[in-house]
């Protein structure tokens, strides 16, 4: 019989391989973040910002329904197999984004990044907090978002610097071919599967699970504590669809050159992941409520500073505020929900939550391309921040603190 040990430093070899699969699974992200936007108005000839911006929406709602999809058949047959999947659908996306000879391929490159997306970023998220238990589960998901972020920026950055010196099209993409080569040999023949764990961790304090039609309901709006996290990790994602699909195109307007566009795309995720060493395991002291409704302020604050008129140095100052911000919230918010759900539906409860936190890419690129398209590019910063504020006060006044130390289920099975 397996014994099963909880714990990072039980675990730590595995957990480890984890954060390094996350940091590919990341990368396949930030080779769009800066030149896509760029490509679809000086390769593609797209006028307007609607337009410029529906990859996004493609991606944000496949992501939703994948991560959906992802935790509820990880509760019932693990968590390695979709891990691989991912990584398969995963294949084709760079030679896409380097030959689509039309826009529509674009488009369908982006319904496979969002399968990736939501398979394998779920996967690495969930496989984490099935390895470390209840103790250190902040820490944890500061870990594995510091490393996808970070790889975000780094890849922004990286495909940026190559644009500048050869083009929008192809080889800013071909660091794509890389991340996917590494990431699926790495999931095959190394990672090992984690639901295990959570069933062990289940039998040390057993509970009755919900039906995935009540969890669903729970999480989403009938729970006030988890509803506020899942409308604050949908708002995160809506402004960070502005910031990856409209702040590009604003900066370019201000007459930036792709160059310092990169490093403002690259800077932002870059901040995020690397606080995020420090944010996750500081919720595992503080708690988790304050620093999620602290950080939403914060992003709103950050995103009204680039309606500073032109200025390199203020926006650069803005894409680390942004950042921070963004790091005070992402592990608190996945954090927050292995707090208050059972270990046999964890999956599931996480899927359910990175449905709406993600469906928040999708809103944030038409509210942002719609305002933008209707009133302009500032209304449209504008109308984001806004709507970014209102997340942290709903924080502040609907969630109760979830980081209880003494009852690690505080809501059991989510009834």
């Amino acid at each position: 019989m397996t014994a099963y040990r909880l714990g990072l430093r039980a675990n730590a070899g595995r957990f480890w391989l984890l954060v390094l699969v996350n940091a590919f699974v990341g990368a396949m992200v930030g080779i769009e973040r800066d030149v896509l936007p760029l490509a679809g108005q000086r390769v593609f000839g797209l006028a307007s910002e609607t337009a410029v911006l529906s990859f996004i929406v493609t991606f944000g709602f496949t992501k939703a329904l994948a991560n959906l999809y992802a935790g509820r058949a990880a509760d019932r047959t693990g968590r390695k197999p979709l891990l691989v999947a991912g990584w398969l659908f995963a294949l084709p996306i760079p030679f896409l984004l380097m030959f689509a000879p039309a826009w529509g391929w674009i488009i369908f490159a982006n319904v496979l990044l969002g399968i990736n997306q939501g398979l394998c970023w779920s996967m690495t998220v969930v496989m984490k907090i099935d390895l470390v238990g209840p103790k250190q589960r902040g820490l944890a998901m500061g870990l594995n978002e510091f490393a996808g972020y970070l790889s975000v920026g780094v890849a922004a950055y990286l495909s940026g610097v190559i644009a500048e010196h050869y083009g929008l099209r192809p080889w800013p993409f071909a660091l794509g071919l890389v991340a996917v080569a590494v990431g699926l040999v790495l999931s095959v023949f190394a990672v090992r599967e984690t639901h295990g764990h959570a069933r062990f961790e289940a039998g040390k304090a057993a509970g009755p699970s919900a039906a995935f039609g009540q969890l669903f309901a729970e999480v989403s709006w009938r729970n006030p504590t988890l509803f506020s996290i899942s409308q604050a990790g949908l708002v995160n994602n809506l402004n960070d669809g502005l910031a990856w699909g409209l702040l590009p195109l604003y900066f370019a307007v201000a007459g930036l050159d792709v160059g310092h566009i990169a490093v403002l795309a690259a800077v932002y995720p870059a901040t995020w992941g690397f606080l995020q060493l420090f944010t996750g395991a500081l919720s595992d002291t503080i708690g988790r409520k304050w620093l999620i409704a602290g950080g939403m302020c914060l992003q709103a604050f950050a995103i009204w500073m680039f309606l500073v008129p032109a200025n390199f140095g203020a926006w650069l100052f803005a894409a680390v505020l942004l950042g921070t911000g963004t790091a005070m919230v992402y592990p608190t918010l996945l954090a927050a929900i292995g707090d208050v759900v059972d270990p046999l539906v964890r999956a599931s409860a996480v899927g359910v939550y990175r449905l709406w936190r993600d469906a928040g890419y999708a809103f944030g690129a038409l509210i942002a391309g719609i305002v933008a398209h209707s009133f302009g590019q500032r209304s449209a910063i504008v109308a984001v921040a806004a709507i970014t504020f209102a997340s942290g006060v709903i924080v502040a006044a609907r969630m109760r603190e979830t980081h209880i130390v003494t009852s690690p289920f505080p809501l059991r099975g989510v009834s």
